[in-house]
């Protein structure tokens, strides 16, 4: 259980830092309208949240890292001895991105809802949710070769 606890987590991390480079890309092509990571944080920390605050850009990336981290360790509990499939660790990404965008960000009023989000924010998440749920389940299969 710890052994799959601990490659899961691993490959959070990894499947993360994937997904970050899916959202810079989001973020310089003028689609985000600024990182969801950097405005939950900025929503939590005292003062204004419409102003920017010293730091959140550190806090937002250990944030952000350590949802991906412990999502990922979840994934490999589930996975278990099994090998993780490419369509479920899809299916695990677009869940997170369903549960927290139409979920728990809007309820915290930091973004809106999916279907009043900007256009192009909703679009470059899914699709980094998609890239961290198949880097997530390639990661575990790697690390969980036969024999280990």
């Amino acid at each position: 259980m710890m052994r799959n606890l601990v490659k899961g987590a691993a490959s959070g991390a990894l499947a993360t830092a994937m997904m970050s480079a899916v959202m810079v890309a989001g973020e310089r092509a003028g689609l985000m309208g600024g990182q969801p990571p950097k405005h939950i944080v900025r929503s939590l920390l005292p003062g204004s949240e419409r102003k920017r605050k010293p730091g959140e850009g550190a806090l937002a990336a250990v944030a952000h890292f350590g949802f991906g981290i412990g999502s990922g360790a979840l994934f490999g509990l589930m996975a278990r001895r099994r090998r993780a499939r490419v369509p479920a660790g899809i299916a695990y990404g677009l869940m997170i991105w369903l549960v927290s965008y139409a979920g728990w960000v809007p309820k915290m009023t930091v973004l809106p809802p999916i279907h009043r989000d900007r256009p192009g924010r909703p679009v470059v998440m899914a699709a980094g949710h998609v890239v961290y749920g198949t880097a997530l389940a390639c990661a575990l299969n790697r690390l969980d070769k036969p024999g280990e």
